[in-house]
């Protein structure tokens, strides 16, 4: 990871807050929160112009995976040396090659279209150590309708591939070899998103939040912070707790004498690798308290509850999320989660839909728990499929009954994550689900963020900008769609996923979340300015 470029004065890191509406408070000014900066010109533009604010919230696709050479980037993977990609071993030396994809690419058969793929391990093998674009077993180029395999996408492996900004250690410290190298070759042509980017603002230097997997970033897409499990030492979920090498509050996950001698010989080996830090706060995927949760009630327990003395449950969490904080500024605002009631009702017998429990952040507050008025009023069941008759989601769309703030979750199978959906699938669902929205009563006072949750694992050589202690992470791709938005533009603007917050923060006059707060001071005790507020990818700016 590696500081801004320039390093503003204190006055200059003021002037800029105050501009893009970022509370950025220096190290002496230490409070939990800042009150809503005074009005601009730009304010009121966008509080006479936006009145509804959508956030698409994709999966697991780093920035390079799908738009490495997309038309004006400021760091086109196409321009890059060696120097800029090669991967180095678990010693620190520059692997000669890459190693094997473990596991193989596509290790389970698929037909599609009169075709069988399958990928294995010795299908693709001793690769030059750089990109590649991801290949059939015959050397043609995989179709975007193919499932993948997955890949290790966790706190500690992205920070230790990351290492520092050099971004060499995504082969050593992850668990498929040579394929976090590669990248789909065909997006060009292929992908729908490729060419709603074109048409609106791509932003290429935006990155997840938080290090690490799906869990932590969608915590981080509603609060801007890293859950807590209390007293974790003497919990159930003391298993859990990772062994690191470098201290309590350290980036480096303990490597077991049993790890291979070279990442050629086969993939790492941790002496424990598990959810929570030793301080106690949860960072990988630990199941929501509540139903739906992949953790069944208890044994004659409550219902609606997961099992508390399960290892895997999160306790509830209780401070405030961007939700809470619009419900007291009076805004209105909606999660939609594909497939929620289908996933309820699969608890009860009903067929089973490809759900993903994690992927539901407010499922793990007690303000939002069974039986609250605030989980009955805003977190709704977002359907099925890409119809507005079994899409419920959509029918709001085409209604025009959005609130001011909506979050949409696609179903697992239409969110684009590797192992278990394809990436022409989902990008299929969000181009129609983007003419739906451009086709809706409230599309001229809109504004969309198309956005993933995190790299899923995949390389990417730009790096995050140094910031606290959990992020931010690897580069994502994100695409603003709106009567608004430039046209035809690429936004070089810093911004990660907090930035969404920031967005909403500005629009509504809100306090600034903990976090987000937190995130500020990092920044500025380096004298840099911290991740924008996604204003710059508007045409009235």
């Amino acid at each position: 990871m590696n500081d801004q470029p320039s390093k503003p004065s204190r006055r200059q890191i003021f002037r800029a807050a105050a501009a893009t509406g970022i509370a950025t408070a220096l190290p002496s000014a230490m409070v939990e929160a800042k009150p809503a900066p005074k009005h601009t010109s730009l304010d009121a533009k966008l509080k006479a112009n936006v009145k509804h604010v959508v956030v698409i919230y994709l999966e697991n696709r780093s920035f390079n995976n799908l738009f490495a050479d997309f038309p004006g980037l400021a760091a086109p993977m196409s321009a890059l040396k060696p120097a800029d990609y090669q991967q180095r071993d678990y010693d620190g030396s520059i692997l000669p090659t890459l190693p094997k994809i473990w596991g193989g690419l596509v290790p389970t058969p698929q037909d599609i279209g009169g075709k069988r793929y399958e990928v294995k391990e010795e299908h693709i093998q001793h690769l030059p150590n750089a990109p590649f674009k991801l290949s059939d077993a015959e050397g043609k180029p995989l179709p975007e309708s193919v499932i993948t395999r997955d890949l290790w996408h966790l706190f500690y492996q992205n920070q230790m591939q990351i290492n520092g900004g050099k971004n060499d250690g995504f082969v050593a410290w992850g668990n498929t070899g040579g394929m976090v190298m590669g990248h789909y070759g065909e997006t060009s042509k292929n992908l729908g998103l490729w060419q709603v980017a074109r048409e609106y603002t791509l932003c290429d230097n935006f990155f997840m939040a938080a290090f690490g997997g799906s869990y932590l970033n969608h915590q981080f897409l509603i609060s801007g912070r890293t859950p807590e499990y209390p007293d974790a030492a003497n919990s159930v979920a003391k298993k859990k707790i990772c062994a690191l090498s470098d201290g309590p509050t350290g980036t480096r996950l303990a490597v077991s004498p049993d790890n291979p001698k070279s990442a050629l010989d086969g993939k790492p080996v941790y002496v424990n690798d598990g959810a929570i830090t030793p301080d106690g706060f949860a960072v990988n995927t630990m199941a929501p308290p509540y139903q739906p949760s992949y953790i069944r009630p208890a044994a004659g327990g409550d219902t609606t509850l997961a099992d508390p003395n399960d290892p895997a449950v999160l306790p509830p969490q209780t401070y405030d999320t961007i939700g809470d904080l619009l419900s007291r500024k009076g805004v209105s605002w909606a999660w939609y989660g594909g497939a929620f009631q289908a996933a309820l009702d699969a608890k009860g017998g009903g067929p089973k839909p490809n759900f993903q429990y994690h992927h539901q952040p407010f499922n793990y507050f007690k303000q939002f728990g069974p039986g609250t008025s605030a989980r009955s009023e805003h977190l709704r069941d977002g359907g099925l499929g890409d119809s507005p008759i079994s899409n419920k989601f959509l029918a709001d769309v085409v209604a025009g009954k959005l609130p001011a703030v909506t979050f949409y979750k696609p179903q697992g199978n239409l969110n684009l994550h590797a192992g278990y959906s394809d990436v022409e699938s989902g990008d299929q669902h969000v181009v129609n689900v983007l003419e739906h929205l451009k086709k809706s009563p409230q599309w001229k006072d809109m504004v969309v963020v198309v956005t993933f949750d995190e790299n899923g694992g995949w390389w990417d050589h730009v790096a995050p900008p140094k910031g606290d202690r959990w992020g931010p992470g690897s580069r994502i791709p994100a695409i603003i769609v709106s009567p608004h938005a430039k046209k035809g533009a690429v936004d070089h603007s810093f911004y990660d996923t907090t930035s969404i917050l920031r967005f909403i923060t500005r629009l509504h006059d809100l306090p600034l979340l903990q976090g987000l707060d937190v995130r500020n001071k990092a920044f500025a005790e380096r004298s840099a300015l911290p991740p924008g507020d996604l204003t710059g990818a508007l045409a009235f700016r």
